[in-house]
């Protein structure tokens, strides 16, 4: 990074809803962000619970364990919003499956009146999902399936929450986009294990010359041999290579 670049802030997001579909009415209750600056966790986040106005549907209740009893007292979406875009303006987002969560937060965005615009207009959005379908093409790319792939611990997952699976969307990121293995805070010693784990080796210049060692003339014999055989079976490319 020059002198000129400004510092790459991101932040790694994800919602619980009442929901599948807003457009059918379901709302947004549980917003968890993490920041991350040029890849390292700040140790700053967003949290909140939110009361949707409305039931939440059984299914998914089952899904993140969030009850309409616990949300009954939490704040509603305007109460939150100023604080939230705040946290947000100027950042990448980075999300899984964006369009669903994009998708409710405009929705709840279009509540409001006067309604702030839209996500675009804070922030631009990275959707690990899109991107592990297009690394790993044909194979699963849910959040579990990616821990499962990079060996990332979520034992402790039993119920999908936004801050916890925000945080370990963090390490998946990581792993997705540059094969950073651990996630720390700023100034840790681990991260500049890290980082440099991720440095590209160079050979030595002054290194000695590497010793070549040739074929005997039995092994030459044997390789021709060799050859022969392969070509009785139709074109040999190594013959036609070294002839």
């Amino acid at each position: 990074m020059t002198q000129f670049e400004a510092p790459k802030r991101q932040i790694i997001l994800d919602t619980e809803t009442t929901g599948i579909n807003p457009q059918e009415g379901h709302r947004v209750i549980e917003i968890g962000c993490v920041e991350m600056i040029d890849r390292k966790l700040t140790g700053n986040h967003f949290h909140v619970y939110i009361n949707p106005e409305r039931v939440v549907d059984q299914g998914a209740i089952d899904v993140h364990g969030i009850t309409n009893e616990f949300l009954e007292d939490k704040p509603v979406f305007a109460q939150i919003v100023d604080g939230f875009i705040d946290f947000i303006h100027g950042a990448e987002l980075v999300i899984h499956n964006a369009p669903f969560d994009v998708g409710f937060l405009n929705h709840e965005f279009s509540l409001l009146s006067p309604s702030p615009g839209t996500i675009a207009d804070f922030s631009t959005v990275f959707d690990t999902l899109t991107f592990a379908r297009q690394k790993y093409p044909g194979q699963r790319a849910s959040l579990d399936a990616l821990c499962k792939r990079y060996d990332i611990d979520n034992s402790h997952r039993t119920l999908h929450g936004a801050l916890l699976d925000a945080e370990i969307l963090a390490d998946v990121y990581l792993f997705l986009t540059g094969g950073q293995k651990k996630l720390g805070f700023q100034g840790n010693t681990q991260d500049s294990q890290n980082e440099a784990s991720n440095e590209v080796e160079k050979l030595d210049l002054n290194r000695s010359n590497l010793k070549v060692l040739r074929a005997s003339a039995e092994e030459l014999e044997s390789h021709q041999e060799y050859l022969a055989a392969l070509a009785k079976n139709g074109e040999c490319l190594w013959s036609s290579l070294e002839s």
